[in-house]
């Protein structure tokens, strides 16, 4: 921990200092006061859509943090070689990443957390002004929700790493993780559509089922993550259903990070 911690400290500090990140956190504090505005053209549903509009900032925002603040940390190193000054010391290649991805987890938890004390007090404002229109309101579901977007954004963050260990450019890195964040988004639902295809009316080949499915194991189900739904419907989340979304993203990041650091060792620099 000695040396894995002096490598997040400066990766944390380096985000910090990205030019990336105030313009992304000027764009969702703007957002979150629209939700002042936009929440009150919508009566009926004000709670819904002030709770909906809320948690959907913190996901969009975290989620370019990770795409073009996250990936350009770990890029940094190897576009400008950099990498080859913090390898010459007594820190191994795996030490390397584990550090840079605590460096990355500590930018995310520190951007989500100012970022879930405006969310509230744009929701609790919201819900000042209409009460009334809050019937099935639940801050705990908020605050899981906020929660299980965290982990779905270190989980992705982890993927990072992962094709970044072997990709030579950071635009392969950035289209692989938008790739495997799209597909991670849909995948429950197109692996339940190929394989009941009558409910829907339409015939898939078993080749589709067998692709799809094995992609369903492959790529991260990170709709398992999305429960803004019922945060804003204030529907309640069983106990098995978080342990087991936790724990499959706890297993799912630290597989993808001891890959990416064997990979990693492994690989040749020019």
């Amino acid at each position: 921990m000695t040396v894995l911690w002096p490598i997040a400290v400066i990766t944390f500090k380096e985000g910090i200092r990205n030019r990336a990140i105030y313009g992304i956190s000027i764009f969702a504090l703007l957002l979150l006061g629209a939700n002042l505005l936009i929440s009150s053209m919508i009566m009926q549903e004000v709670g819904k859509v002030a709770v909906d509009m809320a948690l959907s900032t913190i996901s969009f925002t975290g989620l370019l943090l990770v795409l073009f603040v996250g990936i350009n940390l770990m890029a940094k190193d190897l576009d400008k070689k950099t990498i080859y000054m913090v390898l010459s010391r007594p820190i191994s290649r795996p030490q390397y990443i584990i550090g840079k991805f605590l460096g990355i987890v500590l930018l995310i938890l520190t951007t989500i957390s100012i970022l879930s004390i405006f969310a509230v007090i744009s929701i609790f404002m919201v819900k000042l002004s209409y009460p009334g229109y809050f019937p099935r309101f639940s801050w705990p579901l908020i605050l899981l929700s906020i929660s299980f977007i965290t982990i779905s954004l270190i989980l992705l963050s982890a993927l990072t790493f992962l094709f970044a260990s072997f990709s030579s450019t950071s635009f392969i890195t950035l289209v692989l993780t938008i790739i495997s964040y799209i597909i991670g988004q849909s995948i429950m639902d197109v692996k339940a559509l190929v394989e009941a295809p009558q409910a829907a009316g339409i015939k898939v080949s078993p080749v589709t089922v067998k692709v799809v499915q094995a992609a369903y194991y492959v790529f991260p189900n990170l709709s398992i993550f999305d429960i803004k739904t019922q945060a804003a419907h204030g529907l309640p989340i069983t106990l098995s259903y978080i342990f087991w979304a936790v724990s499959y993203g706890v297993v799912y990041t630290a597989l993808a990070i001891i890959v990416a650091s064997v990979i990693f060792r492994r690989r040749e620099f020019p």
